[in-house]
């Protein structure tokens, strides 16, 4: 697998200072945490102010790798604390990282948080957590975390994913892989369009996993103006329920996942974007040493406004009874 290939744009001397000092503002007059409405009003208010050239590093996606990584925030290894052991104990730990992630993806879009996720935060922490290393969620860490859509159950899944780096010690890499990378023959192309199995929630959704509906089912791919994108969790998707033509494809679409995949080990201060229309992603396995000094990342979730990626078919799926929480803008 390729380490490191992504397209990585390099914030300026006075962009840094800016969103920094906008950030140490911003809870300077409204307190540590991230999800207090008065904070995340002003964080859409100072979004609008900030400098062209953060808004051109915050472009969108403009590759067929469909991602890219904004270089050059500062994070004190010392200041941030020690990893947390779970996202539930990590409070407002390093709230001035939660501030700078929510003005980027202001910057890209709508940050959007779930009622069933996080305590409806729009700043999830990462971390491996005792007693989770084999699950399928951000939580693991022994086992391969699958290349996935983020939050492909839902209609209402983010456009965009950031992932901003606090700690990486180990130089644990994300995984990602460009659907307009792939080789399919069109035969497969064809029977992955049509909607044949539905996607599961995952592990992070307990209150959605005892949803009572009927699960909607899904196509994995199609075509936009943009080009092939796709909605993808094979952890989550019941294949032992499909005709065997149809694992088969899906066998081969994972296949080509794999070949066009890229390990990238983030470092501190990293903020990975990815286009969650267009790619999928994962992680490396890793030994969690629950000592402080574990890999230690924060998400933001991000929709575009206005952006036709998605089948209409979409709109008429209940979501397993999960809500978005779209943040003032």
């Amino acid at each position: 697998m390729p380490t490191g290939a992504a397209p990585v744009r390099q914030l300026a001397p006075h962009d840094i200072d800016e969103l920094t000092e906008t950030a140490h503002k911003i809870l300077a007059d409204f307190g540590s945490s991230a999800a207090r409405p008065e904070l995340l009003r002003r964080v859409a208010t100072s979004a609008t102010r900030l400098g062209e050239t953060i808004r051109q590093a915050c472009r969108p996606v403009d590759t067929d790798d469909g991602l890219y990584v904004l270089r050059g925030l500062p994070v004190d290894d010392g200041g941030i604390g020690p990893t947390p052991s779970s996202w539930a104990t990590a409070g407002d730990r390093a709230a001035a990282w939660d501030v700078i992630l929510l003005l980027l993806a202001t910057a890209m879009g709508h940050p959007i948080a779930w009622d069933g996720q996080q305590e409806g935060r729009f700043v999830h922490n990462i971390v491996p957590a005792p007693g989770h290393e084999q699950e399928q969620t951000g939580a693991s860490s022994t086992v391969l975390l699958s290349p996935h859509t983020e939050d492909a159950f839902h209609p209402g899944r983010a456009h965009l994913l950031l992932l901003a780096c606090m700690r990486n010690h180990d130089a644990v890499a994300t995984t990602a892989a460009s659907i307009r990378k792939v080789r399919l023959a069109d035969d497969d192309v064809a029977l992955l369009s049509r909607p044949v199995l539905p996607i599961l929630p995952d592990d992070a959704y307990a209150e959605a996993q005892g949803f009572a509906g009927e699960p909607p089912k899904v196509p994995v791919l199609w075509q936009t103006e943009a080009g092939p994108t796709l909605r993808y969790d094979p952890a989550y998707t019941p294949l032992d329920e499909a005709p065997a033509d149809y694992r088969a494809a899906y066998d081969r679409l994972t296949a080509e996942l794999e070949r066009v995949s890229v390990a990238v080990a983030l470092e501190p201060g990293d903020v990975l974007v990815v286009d969650n229309d267009q790619v999928v992603h994962g992680r490396v396995p890793f030994k969690a040493r629950y000592d402080g000094t574990d890999r230690w990342l924060k998400r933001a979730s991000v929709r575009i406004p206005g952006r036709r990626s998605r089948p209409l078919a979409e709109a008429d799926e209940h979501g397993y009874g999960q809500a978005a929480i779209v943040a003032l803008v």
